[in-house]
């Protein structure tokens, strides 16, 4: 085991309480190759503060809209709340995307916004 871990473990009920992501979602993450917790004797999952850093940037990149499914990729690109580094390039192109998909559907709220307000005003 790595010395984050010796220094603090817990079992995946106490890694949702400290997330606020259920034990199924948690569940999926691992699925997912998002988390990968070892094992303890008894085959218990163990988690460590790391983990909950790396659940805390994937929440921070589904949260925004990115979907899951590009999370894994992008998920060392995220800073932790005390990393100080910018994020790296493949995360400035999906943000960039994601804002011009944003952009699209503000433009088109803002169209039927439009076509709305004329049918009330005629």
């Amino acid at each position: 085991m790595s010395g984050s871990r010796l220094e603090f473990e817990m079992r995946i009920g106490e890694l949702s309480k400290r997330t606020g992501v259920s034990v199924r979602m948690l569940r999926y993450y691992e699925a997912q190759g998002l988390l990968n917790p070892p094992r303890t004797p008894s085959g218990y999952r163990s988690y460590g503060m790391n983990d909950v850093d790396t659940v805390d940037r994937v929440l921070t990149l589904n949260n925004v809209g990115i979907p899951l499914a590009s999370v894994s990729g992008l998920l060392t690109c995220v800073r932790s709340k005390t990393d100080k580094h910018p994020p790296c390039d493949a995360l400035k192109a999906k943000i960039t995307e994601h804002l011009a998909k944003i952009d699209g559907q503000l433009a088109a709220l803002e169209a039927t916004k439009k076509v709305l307000s004329e049918m009330i005003e005629a």
